[in-house]
């Protein structure tokens, strides 16, 4: 109630302000559906209402304002919200992104809360679900946690197709700095028919350190080409990548330094994506396949086989369902999730409704 509060008490000053000015929009996406998960080792409700099940429920506040000579300063103000409780996501007021910045013909330069590359070029270029509904990328794929406190983000403009990024997360630790710290870089290509990117992170000690507690050795490092072909009738989808360190397996993405939810877990994994996207009307078709190769001798390889349908009503309002199965080897404990949630049994599917304003 107090997060609710805090979160109303912020937006209606904003909210008066922006009906007087073009430079600040509130927007947002209330996601919610119904899961059914099976395959569960610790038992779990078998069917239950969950939000953000294609994407992340949140209510957003972005603006710019031009400061002359093509530069203009920029902001970004992202709550979650868990819409089947009301709650907050994650407990934070803004816990998806927060961030301050400046716009020009040299590129972008933001500081704050915001999105890991490896993660968006997971979410945007490789994924045909977009790392969202049953058959997330993310329940098998290397990429640590979705979000980077305490960073600075740089991005390019576009040249002939080509772009670039970097982004700094500073450690902050009460140990040392180089702790919990992070660091990442992409390029990649696009020419609105045929996009591929190239990414790689490198983060230290994903597990903060608090209070007396040392921090844990749960390094990372993470590499993905992927790539996404427009065929006319149909987007083919296709990735690899190479997960190095305890901490580059799938992660919980409700804890920003990440929080293992593996029982088990492999330093040296290869991933592979081959998928598509059908559009046929108001309706999108995805499939993907997901191969997980566990390169030690304990060989805990996975693979996930993955279905859905978005239907839209409108520009804004839409139905889908999904469906996606993971086959675990040699112990391996991978499970199906969704846009919000790591999930807690091999299969699961998804009904749901989503609206954006």
């Amino acid at each position: 109630m107090k997060t609710t509060a805090a979160l109303l008490a912020c937006l209606l000053p904003i909210a008066a302000y922006a009906q007087n000015s073009g430079a600040v929009q509130i927007y947002g996406v209330v996601d919610a559906g119904i899961v059914a998960e099976r395959g569960c080792r610790d038992g779990c409700p078998r069917t239950k209402l969950s939000p953000g099940v294609e994407s992340g429920s949140r209510l957003g506040i972005q603006g710019r304002e031009p400061l002359g000579g093509d530069t203009a300063a920029v902001f970004t103000l992202e709550a979650g919200v868990e819409n089947d409780t009301g709650r907050s996501e994650d407990g934070r007021l803004f816990g998806r992104q927060a961030f301050v910045g400046l716009d020009g013909r040299w590129g972008m330069l933001t500081l704050g809360r915001q999105y890991n590359l490896q993660y968006e070029t997971l979410a945007d270029v490789a994924d045909p679900f977009h790392a969202g509904l049953a058959g997330a990328a993310t329940n098998l794929m290397g990429y640590t946690t979705k979000r980077y406190d305490n960073s600075v983000k740089y991005q390019t403009p576009p040249l002939r197709g080509w772009s670039a990024a970097a982004i700094y997360s500073f450690g902050e630790s009460a140990f040392s700095v180089s702790r919990n710290r992070a660091y990442g870089a992409t390029i990649g290509f696009g020419d609105g028919r045929f996009h591929i990117r190239i990414a790689h992170q490198r983060k230290n000690n994903p597990l903060e350190a608090a209070g007396a507690t040392q921090p844990v050795d749960l390094s990372s490092r993470n590499t993905l080409m992927a790539a996404n072909m427009n065929l006319g009738k149909a987007t083919a989808y296709a990735a690899f990548g190479v997960n190095r360190g305890v901490g580059s397996s799938p992660w919980d993405p409700a804890n920003p330094y990440g929080a293992l939810v593996m029982s088990s877990y492999s330093p040296k994994t290869n991933d592979m994506l081959a998928g598509i996207s059908v559009p046929s009307g108001n309706a999108t078709y995805m499939l993907s396949y997901i191969r997980k190769d566990d390169r030690t001798l304990a060989n805990m390889d996975a693979d996930q086989l993955a279905l859905g349908m978005m239907y839209a009503l409108s520009k804004r309002s839409a139905v889908y369902a999904a469906y996606a199965h993971i086959k675990n080897r040699n112990g391996a404990p991978y499970t199906v999730g969704n846009a919000t949630e790591r999930g807690r049994g091999n299969s699961a599917i998804n009904i749901g409704f989503r609206h954006a304003f």
